[in-house]
């Protein structure tokens, strides 16, 4: 199935001050974000950030606090307004957008869900599900319909008329899901949605989210600090740092190859072999493994699926691509590598 861009960010710009368009413009980009503050007295909080988005695809932003990470996502929707740069979503700019046709997009096509969770207190669970429901103007019964059917999607079968406050954070987390999901918008963004959660509790929703992404297919943008939930969540990882964007790509892709020492602080106590596939790190076919019987895997193979296979065969393993043809070997000696996060 061939892959359709759903969101195209071209050079955007975020320059917080009172003449941010004066200071664009006469900008010497060789200055620091530190150095340009001192000489101008404005903040750069998105430095000429370009990337695609591809429709049903989860894309991760992640950084250090103060990369801008999340001033770049608003952007995306406009609640924060660029200084420059192109937005569009569906082939349209949403920076020609006027206040009607921005409001019809957060409502009908874009859903936020953010740290804090924003329930209303006064409302039960149902109650605050079907808001959005409620200002769309759908009808009662079906917006009570749809309410119930995304309570019980994010695990919550059976609390709609209890109150926020007799939930957990982590049941409070998953009405702030289900209340996004209710308006069934094309575009789901997520504010660092589980950094204020226990592990255990994070680790779960993390789980959810994933499994309700392969049901849905939403496109959705996900802000995290956390470089393990970004490779966990991320099809694609865009890394920040000053405002700029340092490294985009796979989970892999990073994991395997980073650009700089800042992304490589990220991956060092990443498990490896959890995250590199086969074609990764295999070698060059030897004769052992172009006979018959030899046991095959895929170059698209993670390396954790292969750990028991590689320990109980007596030799390689042979490699083959996606037409079925040999393409190299992998053994137990290069998994142990793999499984060594300093290699």
């Amino acid at each position: 199935m061939s892959e359709v861009t759903k969101i195209v960010c071209n050079n955007i710009w975020k320059i917080f001050g009172t003449y941010p368009e004066r200071t664009l413009e006469n900008l010497d980009r060789s200055l620091t974000r530190a150095e340009v503050q001192e000489q101008t007295n404005h903040v750069i909080g998105v430095n000429d950030v370009s990337f695609e988005i591809n429709q049903g695809e989860t894309f991760v932003v992640m950084g250090l606090s103060g990369s801008g990470k999340s001033t770049l996502v608003r952007c995306i929707s406009r609640l924060i307004e660029p200084t420059a740069g192109e937005v569009i979503i569906d082939g349209e700019d949403i920076m020609n957008f006027n206040d009607a046709q921005l409001t019809e997009l957060r409502r009908f096509r874009m859903s936020m869900v953010f740290q804090h969770f924003g329930l209303f207190p006064h409302r039960k669970v149902i109650d605050n599900i079907i808001f959005g429901l409620e200002v769309r103007g759908m009808d009662k019964k079906e917006r009570m319909v749809k309410a119930t059917e995304v309570l019980d999607m994010v695990g919550l079968h059976g609390w709609g008329d209890h109150y926020p406050r007799e939930l957990s954070g982590g049941m409070q987390q998953r009405v702030g899901l289900a209340r996004a999901l209710a308006v069934d918008p094309e575009i789901l963004i997520f504010d660092e949605p589980f950094s204020a959660l226990d592990p255990l509790i994070r680790r779960e929703m993390q789980d959810e989210l994933i499994s309700i992404q392969n049901e849905l297919q939403k496109t959705m943008i996900f802000i995290t600090h956390d470089f393990l939930e970004a490779i966990k969540m991320g099809d694609h990882i865009a890394i920040m740092k000053d405002g700029a964007v340092v490294q985009i790509g796979t989970p892999e892709d990073i994991v395997a190859n980073p650009v700089d020492d800042y992304v490589r602080e990220f991956t060092e106590d990443v498990p490896r072999y959890k995250v590199l596939s086969v074609g990764k790190v295999m070698r060059e076919a030897s004769e052992k493994v172009k006979g018959s019987g030899v046991e095959r895997c895929s170059t698209t193979d993670k390396l954790d699926s292969l750990i028991d296979l590689v320990t109980q065969s007596k030799g390689p393993l042979a490699v083959v691509d996606e037409t079925g043809e040999l393409v190299g070997e992998i053994d137990q000696s290069i998994i142990l590598k793999a499984m060594d996060s300093r290699s």
